[in-house]
């Protein structure tokens, strides 16, 4: 019977956060401390160059729908190949499904 206890979820749980928090607290007292920033650490770098102010700035306009392009086309191939054949009902669900995903492409694509 203990045995089994110690192999439930709730009773593993507290063990593994129990071991955790000791690992934590053991490891964070052995770990290298800073001792203090040196002048220029907090300010931007890059390739060189100093800035005073951030300059660049990255336009998404273009990944978003690409994003989503890859987002829809995984979960209809989720779909796809989760689909259990032998249930028409189920199947004709899916391929409603992937035809409203086509559909939601073509507006998502279009120009």
């Amino acid at each position: 019977m203990t045995q089994r206890m110690l192999l439930s979820p709730p009773f593993a749980f507290i063990i593994i956060l129990i071991t955790t928090v000791i690992l934590s607290w053991v490891f964070s007292r052995w770990a290298l401390r800073k001792r203090k920033n040196p002048p220029g650490a907090k300010k931007a770098y890059a390739c060189g160059e100093d800035f005073q102010e951030h300059l660049i700035q990255p336009d998404y306009s273009q990944f978003f729908p690409f994003a989503f392009f890859f987002t829809i086309l995984h979960v209809v191939a989720l779909i796809i190949a989760t689909v259990p054949p032998e249930t028409l009902g189920v199947f004709v669900m899916a391929g409603i499904y992937i035809i409203a995903a086509a559909i939601g492409l073509i507006i998502l694509l279009r120009k």
